[in-house]
């Protein structure tokens, strides 16, 4: 099992729950993989014990670059977790990634979830979060939270080629 805390909230995965053990044990490399599905060779997120595809058990974990374009996001100005409040308003992501971008469908492209951070991992200042919105490219960096277990994050990919973002002007 792995239990530690993330700014005041708990994590904790539990000993049956292979897929994610394996996934954050790559994590705490700094390493990102995705499983490969035996049969169709889709690569899936969020772990799962079968493709979400064609149904196949069988898959492998590979490399996957952590590079891509803001699909969606959750700006939070009222954090529900004490510690997160002096980062508010942050930001919460849904990145589709450039593998394997729009398959199997446009609409169910390869997307993983994660923050907005500085490259050191703290949640991102104000200035960054008012930059970033649906269609900003980002790119994946951890955040060490305890031996053997780091969060895979986003930051924006400065050297990545910028247009302007949408972004919710409420």
């Amino acid at each position: 099992m792995i239990s530690a805390p993330y700014l005041g909230m708990p994590l904790e995965i539990n000993d049956l729950d292979h897929e994610n053990l394996d996934y954050f044990a790559f994590c705490a490399k700094h390493d990102f993989r995705l499983q490969r599905c035996a049969a169709c060779k889709l690569l899936r997120y969020p772990p799962t014990s079968a493709c979400p595809w064609c149904t196949e058990p069988e898959s492998e974990w590979i490399s996957v670059e952590g590079r891509g374009t803001v699909h969606s996001y959750t700006e939070v100005h009222h954090a529900i977790q004490p510690a997160f409040k002096q980062y508010t308003p942050y930001l919460v992501l849904l990145v589709e990634l450039d593998t394997q971008s729009g398959k199997p469908t446009r609409e169910e492209g390869l997307r993983v979830v994660g923050n907005l951070t500085r490259p050191d991992g703290v949640l991102a200042p104000k200035s960054e979060v008012e930059r970033v919105g649906i269609g900003s490219r980002v790119r994946m960096v951890f955040t060490d939270v305890a031996p053997g277990l780091a969060l895979p994050q986003w930051i924006i990919d400065e050297s990545a080629p910028s247009g302007t973002p949408w972004r919710y002007r409420g």
